[in-house]
């Protein structure tokens, strides 16, 4: 494999010291999934990093960068001694990222930020050598990570950038130093942390900080607090692109949702663009629409890109269709699952139940003659002081109508299920781990079942508990 890190590479990267000259091939966090060849990097967080030394040496390591050599590795162990392992990793980053010529993308927002960096990267991978992070690697340790890894002659980047408190972004952003930074969304998440959503407006502005000289801002254009963003770009003379239904740049003219496809029309530059996804949504249909004006800032064509956007699937846990085949002798014994599990607000909760309203179930198939709409939501979390009242107020969903049961999990949550009409009331537990042991009783052949919470939730037990009800495929294009 290609080296990508020499111990005198490392070393003036980082201003550490080394016992032993190595090449390293990659950059690791983790012993469970390093790979021989890689550099381990012993971050603290539940652990001690410094514990796992002598097992990624173990596991192949070329070498590991340390604040001191443990008791239990050898004195002649290849180590990269820095003063801070954390600052270690951020400085071999900013390293990683001056000696590219990448053109970097940075995507930040309170909704869609993986699944829309995962739909630039299918655009932007048939155009050259593309690199981006991996699952959501996007605060103070995947950030650097990400940057670290980065291939010297990639062609493109896409960073993804989150936040959980006030001041997070910039220093990442600076790091990152992108062409182009997109903002999704604002919306209500994280708001245990700022006083409203003009407080999250100005935090996700903050991914232009780091912006390269000429560089893009891609804001979305209809949301509350684009002026926010758009102010914050004037500011620091960043050039505006803005995307969305009542954008001048990028207008999103149509979407429709059909079967299991998502039909859009955009505008741009007088000419019209006619394409698709091949999943459902209208959340990820105007993120798409951003990700072309995210590709064009990049040099790429952006008729070219509004192709290449229907070999995209959402990742894990993000929205993604899958058929769990119930019985293998029968062929139509079978239901659509909706992983999107792996967060939740109550933006993105109503993007989500308006996929699941769209979806058709099938009848005369399982146990239930008629095939329901089912959906089964755990808990949003970090919510500030309104929690209650947002878990409640999504009993006024207007998608709600075209749902037939509702399961719920979580304290939070129960305040929805209590306002729940009768007919729409399905299941109730404390917590998911309860609720994924009723799986077999709460869905059926014919079913569409949306499975929705924050991580911490745990929802994603619901989701595992389904497959194993039977055999998972993804959903035909």
């Amino acid at each position: 494999m290609t080296a990508l890190w020499t111990s005198a590479d490392a070393v003036a990267a980082t201003g550490g010291e080394t016992t032993a000259e190595w090449t390293a091939t990659g950059v690791s966090i983790d012993t469970r999934t390093i790979q021989p060849g890689d550099l381990f990097i012993a971050l603290t967080d539940i652990r001690d990093g410094h514990d796992f030394v002598a097992q990624s040496l173990e596991k192949g390591a070329a070498a590991a960068m340390v604040s001191h050599r443990p008791d239990d590795v050898a004195s002649d162990a290849p180590l990269l001694i820095v003063a801070d392992v954390l600052e270690g990793l951020g400085a071999l980053g900013i390293a990683g990222r001056a000696r590219t010529q990448a053109r970097v993308a940075a995507i930040t927002g309170s909704v869609g930020k993986t699944s829309t960096k995962e739909m630039l990267r299918t655009v932007l991978d048939g155009k050259g050598k593309c690199h981006a992070a991996e699952a959501s690697y996007n605060n103070h340790w995947g950030v650097p990570l990400t940057l670290a890894r980065m291939p010297v002659d990639s062609d493109y980047a896409i960073i993804e950038i989150g936040m959980s408190n006030p001041g997070e972004i910039s220093p990442l952003s600076k790091m990152a130093r992108p062409h182009v930074a997109m903002i999704t969304t604002v919306a209500a998440a994280h708001l245990a942390a700022f006083d409203d959503l003009t407080g999250i407006a100005v935090e996700k502005a903050a991914i232009m900080d780091g912006l390269e000289p000429d560089g893009i801002a891609v804001l979305n254009a209809d949301i509350e607090t684009s002026a926010v963003l758009q102010d914050y770009a004037t500011k620091t003379g960043a050039k505006k692109v803005l995307f969305g239904k009542v954008a001048d740049d990028w207008a999103v003219k149509d979407v429709r949702l059909t079967g299991n496809v998502t039909v859009i029309t955009a505008a741009h530059r007088g000419q019209d663009y006619l394409f698709k996804l091949s999943v459902p949504g209208r959340h990820f249909a105007m993120n798409a629409v951003g990700v072309l004006a995210v590709a064009e800032a990049l040099g790429v064509d952006p008729v070219a890109a509004s192709l290449d956007i229907a070999n995209w699937v959402p990742p894990a846990g993000r929205g993604r269709s899958e058929v769990i085949s119930l019985d293998i002798a029968d062929e139509g014994a079978t239901l659509d699952l909706i992983d999107d599990a792996f967060n939740a607000n109550p933006t993105s909760l109503t993007a989500s139940l308006e996929v699941l309203a769209a979806a058709t179930p099938r009848d005369g198939v399982g146990r239930v003659s008629k095939g329901r709409r089912i959906a089964i939501l755990g808990d949003m979390l970090e919510l500030g002081d309104e929690e209650v009242a947002m878990h409640r107020d999504i009993a006024n969903d207007p998608f709600l109508n075209k749902l037939d049961l509702i399961h719920c999990s979580g304290p939070l949550m129960h305040h929805l299920w209590q306002a729940l009409p009768e007919g729409q009331r399905g299941q109730w537990a404390e917590t998911s781990t309860d609720l994924k042991g009723q799986v077999s009783r709460l869905v059926d052949a014919g079913d569409v079942v949306l499975v929705k919470g924050s991580k911490g939730s745990k929802v994603s037990l619901v989701v595992d508990a389904i497959r194993k009800l039977g055999h998972p495929r993804l959903q035909e294009k």
